[in-house]
């Protein structure tokens, strides 16, 4: 081996930001990624997705990406280099990234060996970007295609996690198409729903995530804005009834001998918000308890839970899953996150730090996890 092959660091390529509503806390994600990254051992390319769709490089400057005085950053405002788009090939054999300008001859960035993707949502955490890197051949952070789609889909992720006999919750979807021919029809659907479940419902965009445009409902009279806001982050609505109990999560982390669960955390009531909301997590920085006040019974139950929805759904890398245990002791799935929040106040990290992994261990197993697996069939 020569001196030079030897020397060669690995390349990450942070891309983050993303044409989805949780466009914000991507952007503060990756902040947090980029500040833990040990720059010794990998050389990094942070490239940003503005809202509008285009890849940007964007300046390694963790300090801009964080939320300051309630506001939130985004890729245009780190975006380098005017209109300039980056380019990542779809050709296995090459991994080079390319930057073009307008007019300009487009500029070879170098190769990726890994890619750390830290989009939240559609076009990014919901298998969209991950076949893209798949057809390109590079290795990726996170869960494959499949796992990412089914992560995206609360409606599909609990039909997977129904039929491999993991307990979830009643809940109802509403389908663009319903909408389209029949909105009385659909509307009906829910309030049927609520007849058999009782009130308050919670309705959300079934594809979307960090509280966006979820609405409690406490009556009929609420049931039309709440559809609205919900249909203005997704064509596609789940219906989901209160569960009454406590707020539990847990993380997995994928190891050389496979996937492990950390201690679990709870999200407390949030007095000042009417559930665990997008202001709740991320401005207002709902504090959640690091370990959960559990029984050694509950814990190993709910640890034993995640890694069972981990393996459900084929997940690869990191899950963060999200439980309610009832008053009657009995736990029940939430939902899954193939790519959870990595902010500082995140409890995906939180929650491993406790187990005894701290938060740039975890990005560097996070990366080797990565670059142990092929792309393509696995």
């Amino acid at each position: 081996m020569s001196s030079e092959t030897s020397s060669h660091k690995p390349r990450v390529a942070v891309v983050f930001g993303g044409r989805s509503s949780e466009h914000a806390i991507s952007v503060v994600t990756a902040g947090a990624v980029l500040a833990a990254i040990d720059r010794d051992k990998y050389d990094v390319l942070p490239i940003g997705i503005t809202t509008d769709g285009r890849w940007a490089l964007t300046a390694d400057d963790p300090a801009r990406m964080a939320i300051t005085d309630r506001r939130l950053p985004s890729v245009a405002e780190l975006a380098e280099g005017g209109d300039g788009a980056v380019v990542l090939s779809a050709d296995p054999t090459t991994r080079e990234v390319v930057y073009s300008e307008p007019g300009a001859v487009p500029k070879a960035l170098g190769e990726v060996d890994v890619v750390f993707p830290v989009l939240h949502g559609p076009y990014g955490e919901d298998g969209t970007l991950q076949g893209l890197l798949e057809l390109s051949g590079v290795p990726y952070v996170g869960s494959g295609v499949l796992a990412s789609a089914v992560g995206q889909d609360k409606d599909y992720m609990k039909r997977v996690f129904t039929s491999f006999g993991l307990p979830v919750g009643p809940y109802e979807v509403v389908r663009p198409r319903e909408w389209d021919t029949d909105p009385a029809a659909a509307r009906k659907k829910i309030v049927d729903f609520a007849g058999e479940h009782g009130w308050p419902l919670f309705v959300k965009p079934a594809r979307a995530g960090s509280s966006m445009g979820i609405s409690k409902v406490d009556d009929l009279a609420g049931l039309d804005a709440a559809i609205e806001e919900a249909r203005r982050h997704d064509p596609k609505i789940i219906v989901e009834s209160l569960l009454r109990g406590r707020e539990i999560e847990c993380g997995v982390l994928e190891f050389e001998d496979g996937p492990r669960a950390s201690v679990p955390a709870e999200i407390p009531p949030v007095t000042a918000h009417d559930f665990y909301d997008f202001e709740a997590k991320y401005i207002d920085s709902a504090a959640g308890i690091v370990p959960a006040p559990l029984t050694d019974e509950q814990t190993a139950g709910v640890r034993a839970l995640a890694v069972a929805a981990f393996d459900a759904a084929s997940c690869e890398g990191l899950v963060r899953a999200d439980f309610f245990l009832q008053d009657n002791g009995e736990f029940v799935i939430n939902e899954i996150n193939t790519l959870p929040g990595f902010t500082p106040i995140s409890m995906y990290p939180r929650m491993w730090q406790e187990s005894g992994v701290s938060y740039p261990e975890l990005v560097d197993r996070l990366l080797e996890a990565a670059l142990r697996r092929s792309t393509g069939l696995r």
